[in-house]
């Protein structure tokens, strides 16, 4: 099916969230001073200026910002329409945008994904990582249909449900003097160097609540580093550099090949958590998101982690 949306406007949108005609040409596979023709004939036609130009740098106009809010709006219901479409002549298709904390995008969504595609093969997923944080923003900007994230979302306009359990297990590297040990203490962790998620990644938020539980205060974790993924903290325990949190679903590969890891466990310390959908407050997902939120929920065997020790 063909965009319903006008051109102009989709251009206009690339260049004013980018804040660069140069990577709003990249981003949209078009040359620059095509970009810029489009804007200037959209502004002709409008009679008004979208950007200040100002040196090396461009800013949205008032009526700019006006324009872009109400182009988020417009392309939001012509999405719409287009699933709402195809699916009434039974036939889903187009485009599906995503975006999933880093956990889930790495070791949970592939799987599904590639089922969903095999069973809806015109439709076109697409999907973005980042921590909890930057994943429940995009939501909110309404860049993507469906976020899926590690943490609470901590937005009045973002409506979360879960659809995954998880379990965070501490890992140590095999040759790590903790790795002989079947149990340590709170107090024992404390004292032991920790690797840690980053700040906004929802694995880290969950972790410190549950210290906080069993009376850790964050000040007194011994945080010798602080890493951006999952791979990242693996690597950095297997190299000796601490020990560190991580998904059981980060594990499941590593364990069965007999990997260098170790799961330490530690007394009074049990740390489930959901993995959540999230999407914009309001009325329920349509469309094609409505259908991969159905399809997910619908996955046997994805619902539990299994214990492997």
């Amino acid at each position: 099916m063909a965009t319903l949306e006008n051109f102009r406007l989709v251009v206009f949108r690339a260049v004013a969230e980018q804040r660069s005609f140069r990577k709003a040409a990249e981003e949209l596979y078009l040359t620059q001073p095509a970009v810029s023709l489009q804007i200037k004939a959209l502004e002709e036609d409008l009679g008004v200026q979208l950007f200040d130009r100002t040196g090396q740098h461009i800013a949205l106009t008032e009526v700019g910002r006006i324009l872009l809010e109400f182009s988020r709006q417009a392309s939001a219901l012509l999405s719409q329409a287009e699933r709402e479409i195809a699916g009434a002549s039974g036939e889903h298709t187009g485009e599906l945008a995503l975006g999933a904390s880093t956990t889930i995008a790495q070791y949970v969504l592939p799987r599904v994904l590639n089922e969903f595609k095999r069973e809806y093969p015109r439709v076109h997923p697409t999907l973005i990582s980042g921590n909890t944080e930057h994943i429940v923003d995009a939501v909110e900007q309404q860049k993507i249909a469906l976020g899926f994230i590690e943490g609470p979302a901590r937005s009045r306009d973002v409506k979360t449900e879960p659809f995954l359990e998880d379990e965070l297990v501490l890992i140590a590297s095999t040759a790590h003097e903790l790795a002989e040990r079947n149990l340590i203490s709170c107090a024992e962790l404390a004292n032991t160097p920790l690797l840690m998620r980053e700040r906004g990644s929802g694995t880290r938020h969950v972790i410190e609540m549950a210290l906080e539980r069993q009376n850790v205060k964050r000040s007194a974790l011994q945080i010798v580093m602080e890493l951006d993924s999952t791979e990242a903290i693996k690597s950095a325990v297997e190299a000796g550099l601490g020990i560190g949190f991580v998904s059981r679903w980060a594990l499941t590969k590593d364990l069965r090949l007999n990997n260098n890891f170790k799961i330490v466990e530690i007394e009074g310390l049990d740390i489930q958590r959901k993995f959540l959908i999230a999407y914009k407050s309001g009325p329920e997902p349509q469309g094609l998101a409505s259908e991969f939120r159905r399809f997910l929920m619908g996955r046997s065997g994805l619902h539990r982690t299994r214990k492997t020790k």
